[in-house]
This record gives C-alpha cells, sequence and structure tokens, in this order.
C-alpha cells in the first residue's frame, strides 16, 4: 500500500510512523516547510519527501491532509485534483461542516478527526502509539465510495485507532462541547484569576491543583485555535451559552445556602462524570452482521451513520458485492451483546435483511 501524508507535524508524523510499521506501507509526503520534511525523514515517517503535493499523491490509494483546520479545504481540494478515480482523501481536522460542504460531492473524500493528540507538537514528538485506542471519526457522505470507505476504515483499525462514523453536523456540536468549550473555559478561568491577582488588595495564594488541572490547555497554540474557533463558532457560541445557563442555575443555588441541595448537585456531577467515563470503555465480545444490499452509491454511508448516530461503533467493516454487481453483502462486527442487538434492529429499520453470528 501507497500512502500520503500532507502536512507532517504531530498527527501527520505519527500516521506515518504507524502506517510503516504496521500497514508497511511506502509513505511519501510533503510539507510547505522544508526543515519539518527533513525531520520527518530522520525520524522514519517517511519513506520519501516530495517537493509537491501532486509528486506526494502520485499513486497513492490513501492521503491524509494534516493541516490547520483553515488551510484543509484548499489542501485537500488539490490532493483530489492529483489524486486518481480509486484513491480516497481524508484529513484530520476538529471540525468537519466547512470541509464536508465544500468537498463532500466527491466521492472519494471523507473527513476525518482523530481524537488524538499530545502536550508536544511537532514531527520530532511524533509516535505511532499516538493512534493506539484513538477514536478516528470519520463524516461520508451519500456521495462516499463504499470500497474507498471500507479501505479507510480498515486502514484505520489497523493503525490502531477506533473509526467510527458521524454526520459532520453532529460532529460539531459534540466536539464544540466536550472538546472546544473546556478551552473557553480554561480561558476564562485563567483571566479571571489573573484579574484578581492584579486588581485584589492582597497577593492571591499560589495556584492549586485544582486551578492548575482545569486550566492546563488554557492558550494552548492560538494559532490553532483561532481556527477551530473560527471554522466552528455557531456551535461553540451555543454551547458558551449553554454553560453559562447552568453556571447561573448554580450561583443561584449556591447563593441559596441549602447545603443538602448543594451536595446533591456536586454528587451528582461525580455521578455524571462516572457515566461518562464508562461510555468510553465499553465494550464485549465482537458479534458480526451479515447485511443484504444493494450496490448503490451511498449505501455504506448511510449504514455507517445510522449506527454511529445510534452510540452503536463499527469495530471492523468487509464489503462483498455479489458477481452481477447489482447486489452485495457487507459484514460488520460491532462489540457486545447490547450493540449488536440494537445495530440488528436499526439495520431492519432501514429495510435490509441482516443476520448475526455470535
Amino acid at each position: 500500500m501507497r500512502i500520503a501524508v500532507l502536512g507532517v507535524g504531530l498527527i501527520g508524523g505519527s500516521i506515518g510512523l504507524a502506517a510503516r510499521r504496521r500497514l508497511e506501507a511506502r509513505v511519501t509526503g510533503f510539507d510547505p516547510d522544508a526543515e519539518t520534511l527533513e525531520r520527518a525523514l530522520k525520524a522514519g515517517a517517511l519513506d520519501e519527501a516530495m517537493e509537491s503535493v501532486a509528486q506526494a499523491c502520485e499513486g497513492a490509494e490513501l492521503v491524509f491532509c494534516a493541516a490547520p483546520v483553515s488551510a484543509l479545504p484548499d489542501l485537500a481540494r488539490e490532493a483530489l485534483d492529483a489524486s486518481g478515480p480509486e484513491s480516497v482523501v481524508t484529513d484530520v481536522g476538529s471540525t468537519k461542516r466547512e470541509i464536508v460542504a465544500a468537498l463532500g460531492d466527491d466521492g472519494r473524500f471523507v473527513g476525518g478527526h482523530p481524537l488524538a493528540g499530545a502536550e508536544t507538537s511537532g514531527v520530532e514528538n511524533a509516535r505511532a502509539e499516538l493512534l493506539d485506542g484513538a477514536r478516528w471519526y470519520l463524516t461520508p457522505t451519500a456521495k462516499a465510495g463504499g470500497m474507498l470507505y471500507d479501505r479507510l476504515q480498515r486502514a484505520l483499525a489497523d493503525l490502531g485507532a477506533r473509526p467510527q462514523a458521524i454526520d459532520a453536523e453532529t460532529h460539531d456540536r459534540l466536539m464544540a462541547t466536550v472538546s472546544h468549550l473546556p478551552h473557553v473555559i480554561a480561558n476564562v478561568l485563567v483571566n479571571q484569576a489573573a484579574s484578581e491577582l492584579a486588581t485584589g488588595a492582597e497577593r492571591l495564594p499560589e495556584a492549586g491543583p485544582s486551578l492548575r488541572d482545569t486550566t492546563r490547555v488554557a492558550g494552548a497554540n492560538p494559532q490553532i485555535w483561532g481556527d477551530i474557533f473560527a471554522s466552528n463558532r455557531e456551535s461553540v457560541a451555543a454551547a458558551i451559552d449553554a454553560a453559562v445557563e447552568r453556571l447561573q442555575e448554580a450561583a443561584t443555588l449556591i447563593r441559596e445556602g441549602d447545603r443538602d441541595a448543594v451536595a446533591g448537585w456536586h454528587g451528582r456531577a461525580a455521578e455524571d462524570r462516572r457515566h461518562l467515563l464508562e461510555a468510553e470503555l465499553a465494550g464485549g465480545p465482537l458479534h458480526q452482521l451479515r447485511i443484504g444490499v444493494p450496490n448503490r452509491p451511498g449505501t455504506v454511508a448511510e449504514l455507517a451513520l445510522a449506527l454511529g448516530r445510534a452510540g452503536v461503533n463499527i469495530e471492523d467493516m468487509a464489503l462483498a458485492p455479489a458477481a452481477d454487481m447489482r447486489t452485495g453483502a457487507i459484514s460488520l462486527w460491532v462489540a457486545g451483546e447490547e450493540q449488536a442487538e440494537r445495530a440488528v434492529e436499526l439495520v431492519r429499520e432501514l429495510g435490509y435483511t441482516v443476520s448475526v453470528d455470535h
């Protein structure tokens, strides 16, 4: 397999390292910074550095675009123009609506977002293990080619990630709450603490662990986060509005001074956090679903998105077209009895026949 990585920083470099090691792929790369390319070669993230996007994409079966969010639509379009009809182009941006709206009509493009990162940046800090167990969201549209989507999600699983389909609108709304809003709140907290320190009559005590832990991401990479906030502004603003409303409710509760009510509110937060963490660890034995489908564009995306919306993760997938190429079968593997039962129910609601191997 030949893979192209366009942009070889922390994420792009980690993809290159994992692809060479785990897929035994030949990885070509491009980056507008020649020194970054040299570091990527030295780190073993690339087999060959190219002088242009077109050169890097030539002959590639998979193309990963890893650049700041604002640069991704143009970069991915250039990659599509340079790639063949059997190539699949994806990105790693943390917002999806804008790029999917721009490129979703091309069946070779599938938006992506790995939930992977580190405190450090740059290809010199890249490592294949960064992708291990990472949720990797994919945002296919109805135009996405089934075989191309299958190739991409298989490759991601082989890299060590956990691919899951989600529609772009839902992705950006969820990320606004679980990823982008924490950065906003961290920024506000440090601004408030700094303001108190500057105007208070007495020096504030040294920051305790609560403030340090809560504000760890404050001010992280202003260029990247400026792009993210701009591209997901409506969802982030809505999440801020909802958080402000909850803060006002908390202020009212605390001001009323009912210790039992405040303790109950605090305890419910601990319980909610536990449920969120348990959801991340959910799983169980794999169950194979065999689904009979017509061979038409959008079938794979329809199934993947329907299951993703219901919280059913596809751990693996295989496509088997019939000899007449008019029908075929899709095998999906999901983890856990409950998820398998839910998947069967959803697939039948969509009008497909399905059987399960336990």
